[in-house]
């Protein structure tokens, strides 16, 4: 009935749009990254936002080497956007688009995609899966002022980890930190010259439910617009706060001082002030986590999300029927 490509690179490649529509099928693309505007996929360059290929040309990523470190894998993916861009694939191969945020959703229609094409759906959590259990709107057991603050994620640089290890020197509290990457004997050497900040290394979702149980919020330090982090929904379902970088996504996801805390971008010590305060306000704390709570029940449930997804199948559906007169 329908074709629902999540991420054709590098292996399928465009083609598969056009297979597809060779055969009369309706085609949703999920945008989980910039990959359709920047050959580096994130509109980041030297630990900054940047948008050049998105509103230029996206033959200018070459000369920074934006995918992989690499001129020459970069031209090669540099080329591809180009060739799309120019032979119009994804005005007319897609039917519908999806962005899990209306900051995404505006990126593109800025670069020239339909608006009409584009639906917002964001990502969802089961906590059947997830183990996030029924959350009362108090803080549950565990979680006094005490409690440690969290960070999961890739341990790379556009995640905000050397934000994130420079604000620690200067708060009082235990940072557990769960996850994996090419920084992580950074954060070896900074944990043992550092005791507040506890590596715990790459866990399975079991393990980060457990760890987000005992969690006082959890930390987004991330310097990329990001696309809708699972974590971020996995903190909602437990009914934990985030303190997050005003920055894109996150910045929309997590409205400050309802569901968590703002703090500028790259800036150590606005987190460290911000991880203070919310560490020394548990009643503050705690009605943030309700707040997140309420809006995982709203917004990103199995059953909520199902709904959406029909819908935009639904629109996919018709537009192809009405391309080709069926």
């Amino acid at each position: 009935d329908i074709v629902h490509v999540h991420n054709f690179f590098p292996l399928l490649t465009p083609a598969v749009f056009h297979a597809c529509n060779g055969q009369g099928i309706p085609v949703v693309h999920t945008l989980h990254n910039y990959r359709l505007l920047c050959p580096g996929a994130l509109l980041m360059r030297d630990g900054r936002p940047c948008a050049d290929c998105a509103s230029r040309s996206p033959y200018l990523a070459v000369r920074h080497a934006c995918y992989r470190g690499s001129p020459l894998a970069t031209l090669a993916v540099a080329r591809m956007v180009a060739h799309h861009r120019r032979r119009e694939t994804w005005f007319t191969q897609v039917h519908r688009f999806i962005t899990p945020t209306e900051f995404a959703r505006r990126q593109f229609v800025e670069a020239g995609f339909p608006p009409e094409k584009i639906a917002v759906k964001p990502n969802f959590v089961d906590e059947g899966v997830h183990g996030a259990r029924l959350f009362t709107g108090e803080a549950p057991s565990g979680r006094g002022a005490r409690s440690p603050a969290l960070f999961v994620g890739r341990l790379s640089t556009e995640k905000g980890i050397d934000t994130l290890l420079a604000a620690w020197t200067g708060v009082e509290l235990e940072l557990r930190v769960v996850g994996d990457g090419p920084l992580a004997d950074r954060l070896q050497r900074n944990a043992h010259k550092n005791p507040g900040v506890n590596p715990v290394g790459p866990l399975d979702a079991a393990g980060v439910a457990k760890e987000m149980e005992m969690a006082a919020f959890l930390v987004m330090p991330s310097v990329c617009f990001e696309g809708f982090p699972m974590v971020l929904a996995e903190a909602f379902a437990h009914g934990i706060p985030v303190i997050a970088s005003r920055l894109g996504s996150m910045a929309e996801i997590i409205e400050d001082g309802i569901t968590g805390l703002h703090f500028t971008p790259g800036d150590p010590s606005d987190l460290a002030s911000k991880a203070r305060w919310l560490a020394d306000h548990p009643k503050e704390r705690a009605r943030m986590g309700a707040n997140a709570r309420h809006v995982y029940e709203r917004k990103y449930t199995p059953d909520r999300n199902y709904t959406m997804l029909m819908q935009i199948y639904d629109q996919a559906i018709a537009e192809a029927a009405q391309r080709t007169g069926s």
